[in-house]
């Protein structure tokens, strides 16, 4: 691993090969069952109960709870 972030019941790394492994609480509010699968990832980041990860295009992916829409509306250009 590269990388590690921890929310309030959840853990994400981020491999060295750009995938991503998630971890922890699931059910109720799952924030683990929804991660992505691909590759290509170089940033990882948690909330308390959502994570976000940084692709290597710049693009930005968001999974888990959006209780406050922590998910919604994530930045789409670099001059954000």
């Amino acid at each position: 691993f590269v990388a590690i972030a921890c929310g309030s019941a959840h853990s994400v790394a981020l491999r060295n090969n750009g995938r991503v492994v998630t971890w922890g609480r699931r059910g109720g509010r799952s924030h683990c069952s929804d991660s992505p699968t691909s590759a290509g990832f170089v940033a990882i980041a948690c909330g308390g109960w959502h994570s976000v990860a940084l692709r290597n295009d710049g693009t930005v992916v968001t999974w888990g709870s959006n209780s406050a829409s922590q998910r919604n509306d994530a930045p789409t250009s670099a001059g954000f």
